[in-house]
């Protein structure tokens, strides 16, 4: 019996509430599934699009799945797919997905949607893949749910959007396994793209910056944030609204981040006065997230800006994914490298990777190696 598919609706909370409850328990860090006000802005946001799916016989929520979205942004998240564990197999996860990329991608509203899926078994990854998402990387420790778990990052883009990709010439050295991984798994071109010519940064001395602190207040960080990038230029972080603010006691710079606690990660978003301003202490301000409980930290810098690609390397980040077309720009659009930095061990034994997913896995493998481990003149005969 097929499924009733609707919007939500604000009635359907306390429903949906439980829904989250049943698949994921008490450790589910989205407030999505959780805050009731959260949920409310979602689903009356005229950017996005939250679909459930009802029994046709008893009316039962069984299903949810919704695509978020954003004031004068292209790109949108797949996010919150929940089958209640008694209607599982029955195709609820795809008929949604698939209707939310019908009314978000094919009617021209996103250029782009993405999803990051567990990869602690391989249903979430088969899901999107039969809905047209293709997998963009490894985000490696992404999120603490019970324990710390991996993601995968899988995007799907409207008709003509990857042919309307803004070219690059220059990649620092360490990113072009990555870029090949991506031409072979997407069937997209970086025809003539070398190794950027100049070295990677060194990092600076250990005690560079001194007494950095971390302003935890919301409300103000996000007032403040808006009077620094008043428009979109100068930052581009989809989706996320930074929380806190960290800078040395001279107030040079100010690195604005977005920290989630319950999820135990953290990004970073943009700096004032720029971000070349700061890309040198990317160190103090990593240590200073972890110590606020982000055990992964991650990072989009756009393809084509080599320093501060080079700043990020030398500090320790590693680029796991790479997401083409992800920023429009005039008539095309930019491609970004997502890097990330994990304070805590990863362990890729208990991950499933589907095929399609297995080459940047290996590539993410290798990476991590020639960043962390020493080289065999290094180590001491």
């Amino acid at each position: 019996m097929n499924p009733v598919i609707t919007p939500a609706a604000c009635p359907d909370i306390a429903e949906l509430r439980q829904l989250y409850y049943a698949v994921y328990g008490p450790h589910y860090p989205v407030a999505l599934g959780t805050d009731p006000a959260e949920m409310t802005r979602l689903i009356e946001d005229p950017h996005s699009l939250w679909l459930v799916a009802r029994c046709a016989r008893t009316g039962a929520l069984t299903a949810s799945a919704a695509i978020h979205g954003e004031a004068g942004s292209r790109i949108g998240r797949l996010e919150g797919i929940a089958v209640h564990p008694g209607h599982r197999s029955a195709g609820l996860a795809a008929a949604l997905t698939e209707a939310l990329c019908a009314g978000m991608l094919d009617t021209g509203r996103l250029d782009s949607v993405y999803a990051t899926v567990r990869t602690v078994s391989a249903g979430p990854q088969r899901v999107v893949a039969r809905n047209g998402f293709r997998p963009l990387g490894i985000l490696p420790n992404a999120v603490n749910l019970s324990s710390r778990e991996s993601l995968a990052l899988y995007a799907r883009h409207s008709t003509g959007v990857l042919e309307r990709r803004i070219p690059v010439t220059e990649v620092p050295a360490p990113l072009l396994p990555l870029l090949r991984t991506a031409e072979s798994a997407l069937g997209i071109g970086y025809p003539g793209v070398r190794a950027a010519a100049a070295p990677l940064p060194a990092p600076p001395p250990q005690g560079a910056v001194e007494g950095l602190e971390m302003i935890e207040a919301p409300a103000f960080v996000r007032r403040r944030f808006r009077e620094r990038f008043p428009g979109a230029e100068g930052w581009f972080y989809p989706l996320h609204t930074p929380n806190v603010l960290l800078t040395p006691e001279d107030g040079r710079f100010e690195v604005y981040a977005y920290l989630n606690r319950a999820g135990g990660y953290g990004s970073l978003l943009t700096a004032h006065p720029d971000p070349a301003t700061a890309a040198t202490h990317l160190e103090p301000v990593t240590r200073a997230l972890a110590r606020a409980g982000a055990g992964y930290v991650e990072a989009l810098v756009p393809l084509a800006h080599q320093e501060a690609l080079s700043a990020f390397l030398a500090q320790g980040f590693v680029a796991g994914a790479l997401y083409p077309a992800m920023r429009a720009d005039g008539d095309g659009l930019h491609d970004y490298a997502v890097l990330s930095r994990s304070s805590e061990r990863i362990d890729f034994r208990g991950v499933a990777v589907e095929p399609p997913l297995q080459p940047y896995l290996d590539c993410y493998v290798s990476a991590w190696a020639s960043t962390h481990l020493p080289t065999s003149s290094e180590v001491a005969p």
